[in-house]
Protein backbone atom coordinates (compact mmCIF):
# COMPACT_ATOMS: atom_id res chain seq x y z
CA UNK A 1 0.00 0.00 0.00
CA UNK A 2 2.58 2.44 0.13
CA UNK A 3 2.39 5.18 -2.34
CA UNK A 4 5.10 4.96 -5.89
CA UNK A 5 5.67 7.57 -7.96
CA UNK A 6 3.96 7.73 -11.11
CA UNK A 7 6.04 7.73 -14.30
CA UNK A 8 7.64 11.50 -15.65
CA UNK A 9 5.17 11.34 -18.30
CA UNK A 10 1.62 10.62 -18.86
CA UNK A 11 1.54 8.22 -22.04
CA UNK A 12 -1.18 6.73 -23.84
CA UNK A 13 -0.52 3.42 -22.97
CA UNK A 14 -0.76 4.09 -19.19
CA UNK A 15 -4.19 5.18 -19.45
CA UNK A 16 -4.87 1.97 -20.98
CA UNK A 17 -2.99 -0.12 -18.20
CA UNK A 18 -5.91 1.75 -16.03
CA UNK A 19 -8.97 1.62 -18.19
CA UNK A 20 -8.61 -1.57 -19.67
CA UNK A 21 -9.46 -3.31 -16.40
CA UNK A 22 -11.90 -1.21 -15.52
CA UNK A 23 -13.54 -1.68 -18.86
CA UNK A 24 -13.95 -5.14 -18.45
CA UNK A 25 -14.61 -4.89 -14.82
CA UNK A 26 -17.32 -2.60 -15.52
CA UNK A 27 -19.29 -4.60 -18.37
CA UNK A 28 -18.85 -7.32 -15.95
CA UNK A 29 -21.57 -5.31 -14.01
CA UNK A 30 -24.44 -5.12 -16.75
CA UNK A 31 -24.03 -8.25 -17.54
CA UNK A 32 -25.02 -9.62 -14.57
CA UNK A 33 -28.22 -7.98 -14.65
CA UNK A 34 -28.65 -8.59 -18.59
CA UNK A 35 -28.16 -12.89 -17.75
CA UNK A 36 -30.93 -11.85 -14.87
CA UNK A 37 -33.14 -10.73 -17.45
CA UNK A 38 -32.33 -13.57 -20.23
CA UNK A 39 -32.72 -16.53 -18.00
CA UNK A 40 -36.23 -15.04 -17.03
CA UNK A 41 -37.05 -13.69 -20.57
CA UNK A 42 -37.39 -17.50 -21.35
CA UNK A 43 -40.75 -17.86 -19.34
CA UNK A 44 -43.68 -17.95 -20.94
CA UNK A 45 -44.73 -14.46 -19.42
CA UNK A 46 -43.32 -10.72 -19.53
CA UNK A 47 -44.35 -9.83 -15.76
CA UNK A 48 -40.58 -11.64 -14.82
CA UNK A 49 -38.42 -9.90 -16.66
CA UNK A 50 -40.88 -6.90 -15.56
CA UNK A 51 -40.46 -7.90 -11.92
CA UNK A 52 -36.70 -8.57 -12.26
CA UNK A 53 -36.85 -5.29 -13.74
CA UNK A 54 -38.34 -3.51 -10.40
CA UNK A 55 -36.52 -5.29 -8.19
CA UNK A 56 -33.48 -4.37 -9.11
CA UNK A 57 -34.05 -1.03 -9.36
CA UNK A 58 -35.45 -0.70 -5.77
CA UNK A 59 -31.61 -1.55 -5.19
CA UNK A 60 -30.31 0.95 -7.48
CA UNK A 61 -31.58 3.06 -4.29
CA UNK A 62 -30.34 1.16 -1.06
CA UNK A 63 -26.90 0.18 -2.48
CA UNK A 64 -26.21 2.33 -5.67
CA UNK A 65 -27.35 5.29 -3.69
CA UNK A 66 -24.42 4.03 -1.50
CA UNK A 67 -22.04 4.53 -4.50
CA UNK A 68 -20.73 7.79 -3.08
CA UNK A 69 -18.30 4.55 -0.33
CA UNK A 70 -16.87 3.81 -3.74
CA UNK A 71 -16.77 7.37 -5.96
CA UNK A 72 -15.48 8.95 -2.17
CA UNK A 73 -13.26 6.71 -1.58
CA UNK A 74 -11.35 6.65 -4.65
CA UNK A 75 -11.34 10.20 -4.75
CA UNK A 76 -9.53 10.46 -1.34
CA UNK A 77 -6.90 7.49 -1.91
CA UNK A 78 -5.78 9.23 -4.92
CA UNK A 79 -5.24 12.20 -3.91
CA UNK A 80 -2.98 10.71 -0.64
CA UNK A 81 -1.69 8.40 -2.65
CA UNK A 82 -0.50 11.37 -5.10
CA UNK A 83 0.89 13.24 -2.05
CA UNK A 84 2.63 10.05 -1.53
CA UNK A 85 0.76 10.27 2.39
CA UNK A 86 0.19 6.54 3.35
CA UNK A 87 -1.14 7.73 6.89
CA UNK A 88 -3.86 9.55 4.92
CA UNK A 89 -4.53 6.22 3.31
CA UNK A 90 -4.44 3.76 5.94
CA UNK A 91 -7.17 6.44 7.68
CA UNK A 92 -9.52 6.74 4.78
CA UNK A 93 -9.38 2.73 4.09
CA UNK A 94 -10.37 2.25 8.26
CA UNK A 95 -13.01 5.20 8.11
CA UNK A 96 -14.52 4.35 4.92
CA UNK A 97 -15.20 0.73 5.96
CA UNK A 98 -16.65 1.54 9.20
CA UNK A 99 -19.33 3.49 7.43
CA UNK A 100 -19.99 0.82 4.95
CA UNK A 101 -20.82 -1.94 7.97
CA UNK A 102 -22.70 0.98 9.46
CA UNK A 103 -24.65 2.21 6.26
CA UNK A 104 -25.19 -1.98 5.42
CA UNK A 105 -27.26 -2.67 9.09
CA UNK A 106 -29.46 0.82 8.59
CA UNK A 107 -30.48 -0.80 5.53
CA UNK A 108 -31.19 -3.99 6.61
CA UNK A 109 -32.96 -2.60 9.76
CA UNK A 110 -35.06 -0.42 7.82
CA UNK A 111 -35.59 -2.83 4.77
CA UNK A 112 -39.47 -3.61 5.43
CA UNK A 113 -40.68 -0.19 5.25
CA UNK A 114 -38.13 0.92 2.05
CA UNK A 115 -39.32 -1.94 0.23
CA UNK A 116 -43.34 -1.24 0.80
CA UNK A 117 -42.29 2.32 0.12
CA UNK A 118 -40.63 1.76 -3.07
CA UNK A 119 -43.23 -0.80 -4.73
CA UNK A 120 -46.17 1.40 -3.93
CA UNK A 121 -44.30 4.33 -5.30
CA UNK A 122 -43.31 2.08 -8.97
CA UNK A 123 -47.10 1.39 -9.19
CA UNK A 124 -46.93 -1.49 -11.52
CA UNK A 125 -49.46 -4.36 -12.16
CA UNK A 126 -50.23 -7.00 -8.96
CA UNK A 127 -47.85 -10.36 -10.03
CA UNK A 128 -45.18 -7.69 -10.66
CA UNK A 129 -44.96 -6.25 -7.66
CA UNK A 130 -45.86 -9.57 -5.71
CA UNK A 131 -42.46 -10.96 -7.56
CA UNK A 132 -40.50 -7.73 -7.14
CA UNK A 133 -41.38 -7.70 -3.50
CA UNK A 134 -40.13 -11.51 -3.10
CA UNK A 135 -36.52 -10.67 -4.76
CA UNK A 136 -36.09 -7.53 -2.64
CA UNK A 137 -36.62 -9.08 0.57
CA UNK A 138 -33.99 -12.14 -0.26
CA UNK A 139 -31.20 -9.30 -1.81
CA UNK A 140 -31.55 -6.94 1.24
CA UNK A 141 -29.47 -8.93 3.27
CA UNK A 142 -26.26 -8.40 1.15
CA UNK A 143 -26.08 -4.74 2.45
CA UNK A 144 -23.27 -4.88 4.12
CA UNK A 145 -20.82 -7.22 1.92
CA UNK A 146 -22.39 -4.98 -1.22
CA UNK A 147 -20.75 -1.83 0.62
CA UNK A 148 -17.63 -3.12 1.17
CA UNK A 149 -16.72 -4.30 -1.83
CA UNK A 150 -17.68 -0.68 -3.05
CA UNK A 151 -15.33 0.76 -0.61
CA UNK A 152 -12.67 -2.21 -1.54
CA UNK A 153 -13.17 -1.42 -5.45
CA UNK A 154 -12.45 2.44 -4.55
CA UNK A 155 -9.52 1.87 -2.75
CA UNK A 156 -8.14 -0.35 -5.70
CA UNK A 157 -9.01 2.39 -8.19
CA UNK A 158 -7.56 5.47 -5.98
CA UNK A 159 -3.78 3.10 -5.61
CA UNK A 160 -3.77 2.85 -9.58
CA UNK A 161 -4.63 -0.97 -8.82
CA UNK A 162 -7.30 -1.16 -11.51
CA UNK A 163 -6.26 -5.03 -12.15
CA UNK A 164 -7.35 -5.74 -8.25
CA UNK A 165 -10.81 -4.70 -8.95
CA UNK A 166 -10.88 -6.59 -12.07
CA UNK A 167 -10.33 -9.40 -10.32
CA UNK A 168 -12.72 -8.33 -7.64
CA UNK A 169 -15.51 -7.33 -9.86
CA UNK A 170 -14.92 -10.51 -11.93
CA UNK A 171 -15.77 -12.46 -8.83
CA UNK A 172 -18.57 -11.21 -7.87
CA UNK A 173 -20.28 -11.28 -11.78
CA UNK A 174 -18.99 -14.51 -12.56
CA UNK A 175 -19.99 -15.81 -9.58
CA UNK A 176 -23.76 -14.27 -9.83
CA UNK A 177 -24.50 -15.19 -13.47
CA UNK A 178 -23.67 -19.03 -12.98
CA UNK A 179 -25.59 -19.11 -9.55
CA UNK A 180 -28.13 -17.10 -12.08
CA UNK A 181 -27.61 -20.01 -14.49
CA UNK A 182 -27.92 -22.84 -11.57
CA UNK A 183 -31.25 -21.58 -9.91
CA UNK A 184 -33.52 -20.25 -12.70
CA UNK A 185 -32.76 -23.13 -15.36
CA UNK A 186 -32.09 -25.84 -13.57
CA UNK A 187 -33.77 -25.25 -10.21
CA UNK A 188 -36.33 -23.31 -11.42
CA UNK A 189 -36.49 -20.80 -8.39
CA UNK A 190 -37.48 -18.33 -11.06
CA UNK A 191 -37.35 -14.57 -9.43
CA UNK A 192 -36.31 -15.94 -6.32
CA UNK A 193 -33.63 -17.60 -7.38
CA UNK A 194 -32.05 -14.50 -8.60
CA UNK A 195 -32.23 -12.74 -5.87
CA UNK A 196 -30.60 -15.64 -3.99
CA UNK A 197 -27.47 -15.65 -6.45
CA UNK A 198 -26.83 -11.96 -6.28
CA UNK A 199 -26.96 -12.19 -2.85
CA UNK A 200 -24.43 -15.54 -2.26
CA UNK A 201 -22.15 -13.93 -4.75
CA UNK A 202 -21.86 -10.27 -2.95
CA UNK A 203 -20.90 -12.34 0.24
CA UNK A 204 -18.33 -14.38 -1.62
CA UNK A 205 -16.79 -10.75 -3.37
CA UNK A 206 -16.60 -9.40 0.22
CA UNK A 207 -14.64 -12.16 1.31
CA UNK A 208 -12.35 -12.14 -1.96
CA UNK A 209 -11.60 -8.02 -1.59
CA UNK A 210 -10.44 -8.50 2.26
CA UNK A 211 -8.32 -11.42 1.66
CA UNK A 212 -6.69 -9.58 -1.56
CA UNK A 213 -6.58 -6.07 0.88
CA UNK A 214 -5.54 -8.29 4.10
CA UNK A 215 -1.96 -6.62 3.82
CA UNK A 216 -2.98 -3.09 3.80
CA UNK A 217 -5.84 -3.71 6.05
CA UNK A 218 -3.57 -5.42 8.49
CA UNK A 219 -1.23 -2.24 8.34
CA UNK A 220 -3.98 -0.38 8.87
CA UNK A 221 -5.29 -1.65 11.94
CA UNK A 222 -1.59 -2.31 13.26
CA UNK A 223 -0.97 1.20 13.16
CA UNK A 224 -5.09 1.79 14.27
CA UNK A 225 -5.31 5.41 16.32
CA UNK A 226 -8.79 5.67 16.51
CA UNK A 227 -8.15 9.97 17.47
CA UNK A 228 -7.15 10.48 13.53
CA UNK A 229 -9.21 7.69 12.56
CA UNK A 230 -12.25 9.80 14.10
CA UNK A 231 -10.69 12.62 13.89
CA UNK A 232 -13.36 15.62 13.79
CA UNK A 233 -12.08 17.59 10.96
CA UNK A 234 -11.33 14.57 9.01
CA UNK A 235 -14.48 12.69 9.36
CA UNK A 236 -16.38 15.85 8.24
CA UNK A 237 -14.75 16.52 5.21
CA UNK A 238 -15.47 12.82 4.47
CA UNK A 239 -18.74 13.07 4.93
CA UNK A 240 -19.49 16.35 4.02
CA UNK A 241 -17.90 14.80 0.00
CA UNK A 242 -19.81 11.51 0.57
CA UNK A 243 -22.92 13.60 1.26
CA UNK A 244 -22.73 15.48 -1.97
CA UNK A 245 -21.82 12.73 -3.60
CA UNK A 246 -24.89 10.62 -2.31
CA UNK A 247 -27.03 13.59 -3.42
CA UNK A 248 -25.98 13.62 -6.54
CA UNK A 249 -26.16 9.45 -7.21
CA UNK A 250 -29.11 9.50 -5.65
CA UNK A 251 -30.59 12.25 -8.55
CA UNK A 252 -28.92 9.83 -10.99
CA UNK A 253 -30.85 6.83 -9.71
CA UNK A 254 -34.26 8.67 -8.79
CA UNK A 255 -33.65 10.18 -13.00
CA UNK A 256 -33.82 6.37 -13.77
CA UNK A 257 -36.22 4.88 -11.86
CA UNK A 258 -38.78 7.95 -13.31
CA UNK A 259 -37.55 6.59 -16.30
CA UNK A 260 -38.58 2.60 -15.22
CA UNK A 261 -41.28 3.94 -13.53
CA UNK A 262 -42.80 5.95 -16.54
CA UNK A 263 -41.90 2.72 -18.69
CA UNK A 264 -44.23 0.87 -16.12
CA UNK A 265 -47.45 3.12 -16.73
CA UNK A 266 -47.28 2.10 -20.69
CA UNK A 267 -47.76 -1.69 -19.87
CA UNK A 268 -46.00 -4.69 -19.31
CA UNK A 269 -44.72 -5.05 -22.94
CA UNK A 270 -43.00 -1.75 -23.35
CA UNK A 271 -42.09 -2.27 -19.54
CA UNK A 272 -40.46 -5.17 -20.93
CA UNK A 273 -38.95 -3.63 -23.78
CA UNK A 274 -37.64 -0.43 -22.23
CA UNK A 275 -36.04 -2.98 -19.29
CA UNK A 276 -34.10 -4.47 -21.88
CA UNK A 277 -33.22 -1.12 -23.65
CA UNK A 278 -31.69 0.20 -20.27
CA UNK A 279 -29.46 -3.04 -20.23
CA UNK A 280 -27.80 -1.22 -23.23
CA UNK A 281 -27.67 1.67 -22.18
CA UNK A 282 -25.94 0.00 -18.58
CA UNK A 283 -23.50 -1.92 -20.80
CA UNK A 284 -22.27 1.10 -22.67
CA UNK A 285 -21.88 3.29 -19.58
CA UNK A 286 -20.05 0.68 -17.46
CA UNK A 287 -17.73 0.20 -20.73
CA UNK A 288 -17.22 4.16 -21.14
CA UNK A 289 -16.95 4.19 -17.48
CA UNK A 290 -13.15 2.28 -17.73
CA UNK A 291 -11.96 5.51 -18.93
CA UNK A 292 -13.81 7.78 -16.08
CA UNK A 293 -11.88 5.76 -13.82
CA UNK A 294 -8.79 6.21 -15.45
CA UNK A 295 -9.27 9.89 -14.92
CA UNK A 296 -10.56 9.39 -11.41
CA UNK A 297 -7.02 7.98 -10.46
CA UNK A 298 -4.82 10.19 -12.60
CA UNK A 299 -6.18 13.28 -12.09
CA UNK A 300 -6.70 12.65 -8.67
CA UNK A 301 -3.07 11.80 -8.03
CA UNK A 302 -1.89 14.56 -10.22
CA UNK A 303 -4.28 16.61 -8.38
CA UNK A 304 -2.86 15.68 -5.09
CA UNK A 305 0.96 16.29 -6.13
CA UNK A 306 0.00 19.74 -7.02
CA UNK A 307 0.67 18.90 -10.49
CA UNK A 308 -1.09 20.90 -13.24
CA UNK A 309 0.34 19.81 -16.77
CA UNK A 310 -0.22 16.73 -15.48
CA UNK A 311 -3.51 16.82 -14.69
CA UNK A 312 -4.08 18.50 -17.95
CA UNK A 313 -2.76 15.61 -19.80
CA UNK A 314 -5.11 12.75 -17.94
CA UNK A 315 -7.95 15.13 -18.93
CA UNK A 316 -7.47 14.96 -22.57
CA UNK A 317 -5.89 11.52 -22.60
CA UNK A 318 -8.75 10.24 -21.35
CA UNK A 319 -11.31 11.72 -22.71
CA UNK A 320 -9.86 11.21 -26.41
CA UNK A 321 -9.96 7.86 -26.22
CA UNK A 322 -13.29 7.82 -23.97
CA UNK A 323 -14.64 9.57 -26.82
CA UNK A 324 -13.20 7.45 -29.71
CA UNK A 325 -14.94 4.29 -27.80
CA UNK A 326 -17.90 6.02 -27.69
CA UNK A 327 -17.98 5.74 -31.22
CA UNK A 328 -17.12 2.21 -31.69
CA UNK A 329 -20.09 1.65 -29.34
CA UNK A 330 -22.89 3.54 -30.98
CA UNK A 331 -21.74 1.66 -34.47
CA UNK A 332 -21.49 -1.55 -33.02
CA UNK A 333 -25.08 -1.78 -31.68
CA UNK A 334 -26.23 0.15 -34.75
CA UNK A 335 -25.09 -3.27 -36.50
CA UNK A 336 -25.46 -5.26 -33.82
CA UNK A 337 -28.26 -3.98 -31.80
CA UNK A 338 -31.33 -6.55 -32.95
CA UNK A 339 -29.46 -9.91 -32.43
CA UNK A 340 -28.45 -8.29 -29.20
CA UNK A 341 -31.91 -7.43 -27.47
CA UNK A 342 -32.75 -11.24 -28.97
CA UNK A 343 -30.25 -12.66 -26.67
CA UNK A 344 -32.90 -11.01 -23.89
CA UNK A 345 -36.15 -12.72 -24.55
CA UNK A 346 -37.56 -14.47 -27.41
CA UNK A 347 -41.32 -12.69 -26.87
CA UNK A 348 -42.22 -11.73 -30.24
CA UNK A 349 -44.24 -8.47 -28.67
CA UNK A 350 -41.29 -7.29 -26.85
CA UNK A 351 -38.61 -7.94 -29.81
CA UNK A 352 -41.77 -5.54 -31.27
CA UNK A 353 -41.66 -2.57 -29.07
CA UNK A 354 -37.33 -3.01 -28.96
CA UNK A 355 -36.57 -2.55 -32.52
CA UNK A 356 -38.78 0.62 -32.85
CA UNK A 357 -36.52 2.09 -29.81
CA UNK A 358 -33.21 0.68 -30.57
CA UNK A 359 -32.24 3.96 -32.42
CA UNK A 360 -32.03 5.77 -29.30
CA UNK A 361 -29.53 3.29 -28.19
CA UNK A 362 -27.60 3.98 -31.06
CA UNK A 363 -27.52 7.48 -30.06
CA UNK A 364 -26.62 7.54 -26.37
CA UNK A 365 -22.97 6.95 -25.88
CA UNK A 366 -22.49 9.76 -28.15
CA UNK A 367 -24.63 11.76 -26.29
CA UNK A 368 -23.37 10.19 -22.78
CA UNK A 369 -19.41 10.24 -23.15
CA UNK A 370 -18.87 13.74 -21.75
CA UNK A 371 -20.98 13.28 -18.68
CA UNK A 372 -18.90 10.53 -17.63
CA UNK A 373 -15.42 12.15 -18.30
CA UNK A 374 -16.76 14.90 -16.28
CA UNK A 375 -17.89 12.85 -13.43
CA UNK A 376 -13.99 11.07 -13.08
CA UNK A 377 -12.29 14.30 -13.28
CA UNK A 378 -14.47 15.93 -10.69
CA UNK A 379 -14.93 12.75 -8.35
CA UNK A 380 -10.80 12.48 -8.53
CA UNK A 381 -10.16 15.90 -7.65
CA UNK A 382 -12.85 15.94 -4.93
CA UNK A 383 -14.78 18.44 -6.20
CA UNK A 384 -18.15 16.66 -5.19
CA UNK A 385 -20.38 20.25 -4.10
CA UNK A 386 -20.16 21.33 -8.08
CA UNK A 387 -21.44 17.55 -9.14
CA UNK A 388 -24.23 17.72 -6.78
CA UNK A 389 -25.37 20.95 -7.72
CA UNK A 390 -24.94 20.06 -11.17
CA UNK A 391 -26.87 17.27 -10.83
CA UNK A 392 -30.16 19.11 -9.02
CA UNK A 393 -29.93 21.46 -12.66
CA UNK A 394 -30.00 18.50 -14.61
CA UNK A 395 -32.53 15.81 -12.93
CA UNK A 396 -35.00 18.96 -12.45
CA UNK A 397 -34.49 19.45 -16.17
CA UNK A 398 -35.22 15.86 -16.85
CA UNK A 399 -38.59 15.65 -15.09
CA UNK A 400 -39.62 18.85 -16.39
CA UNK A 401 -38.66 17.37 -20.27
CA UNK A 402 -40.43 13.83 -19.00
CA UNK A 403 -43.48 15.80 -18.29
CA UNK A 404 -43.28 17.73 -21.24
CA UNK A 405 -42.59 15.03 -24.01
CA UNK A 406 -44.56 12.15 -23.04
CA UNK A 407 -47.75 12.75 -23.49
CA UNK A 408 -46.80 14.60 -26.98
CA UNK A 409 -44.35 11.47 -28.03
CA UNK A 410 -44.69 8.80 -25.82
CA UNK A 411 -42.07 6.52 -25.33
CA UNK A 412 -40.23 8.59 -28.19
CA UNK A 413 -40.94 11.26 -25.84
CA UNK A 414 -39.29 9.42 -22.59
CA UNK A 415 -36.10 8.28 -24.69
CA UNK A 416 -36.08 12.12 -26.12
CA UNK A 417 -35.65 13.28 -22.38
CA UNK A 418 -33.02 10.99 -21.10
CA UNK A 419 -31.20 11.90 -24.29
CA UNK A 420 -31.71 15.59 -23.01
CA UNK A 421 -30.64 14.41 -19.30
CA UNK A 422 -27.62 13.25 -20.42
CA UNK A 423 -26.86 16.16 -22.29
CA UNK A 424 -27.70 18.43 -19.89
CA UNK A 425 -25.52 16.86 -17.52
CA UNK A 426 -22.38 17.52 -19.07
CA UNK A 427 -23.15 21.28 -19.76
CA UNK A 428 -23.70 21.93 -16.30
CA UNK A 429 -20.77 20.13 -14.98
CA UNK A 430 -18.39 21.54 -17.59
CA UNK A 431 -19.78 25.22 -16.20
CA UNK A 432 -17.47 24.11 -13.31
CA UNK A 433 -14.68 22.74 -14.60
CA UNK A 434 -12.51 26.08 -15.14
CA UNK A 435 -12.65 26.17 -11.08
CA UNK A 436 -10.76 23.20 -10.76
CA UNK A 437 -8.24 24.20 -13.25
CA UNK A 438 -7.74 27.50 -11.08
CA UNK A 439 -7.66 25.94 -8.07
CA UNK A 440 -4.97 23.92 -9.16
CA UNK A 441 -2.64 26.40 -10.43
CA UNK A 442 -2.99 28.30 -7.54
CA UNK A 443 -2.01 25.45 -6.20
CA UNK A 444 1.75 26.01 -8.05
CA UNK A 445 2.60 28.04 -5.05
CA UNK A 446 2.61 25.78 -2.72
CA UNK A 447 -1.22 25.97 -1.49
CA UNK A 448 -3.51 23.10 -1.10
CA UNK A 449 -5.46 22.67 -3.89
CA UNK A 450 -9.23 23.04 -2.48
CA UNK A 451 -11.43 20.04 -3.20
CA UNK A 452 -14.48 21.85 -3.07
CA UNK A 453 -16.50 20.23 -0.57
Amino acid sequence: MNPKPEPAHLTHRRVWTLAGPMILSNISVPLVGAVDTAVVGHLPQPHHIGAVALGALIFTFLYWGFGFLRMGTTGFIARAFGAGDERALSNTLLRTLLLAVLFGGVVIALSGPLIALALFLLDSSGQVEQLAGDYARIRVWSAPATLCVYVFTGVFIGMHNTRGALYLMLTLNLTNMALDLLFVPVLELGVSGVAWATLIAEYIAFITGAVMLRRPIRRAVASLRWGEVLETGAMVELMRAKGHLFVRTLCLMFSFAWFTAQSARLGEVVLAANAILMHLQSIMAHALDGFAHAAEALAGSAYGARQPGRFQRAARLTTAWAAAAAVLVSGAYWVFGTPLVGLFTGIDAVLAVCAQYLPWMTAMPLLSVWSFQLDGLFIGTGHTREMRNAMLVSTASYLALVALLMPWLGNHGLFLALACFMLIRALTLWRYYPGICAALDAAGGGANPRPAG
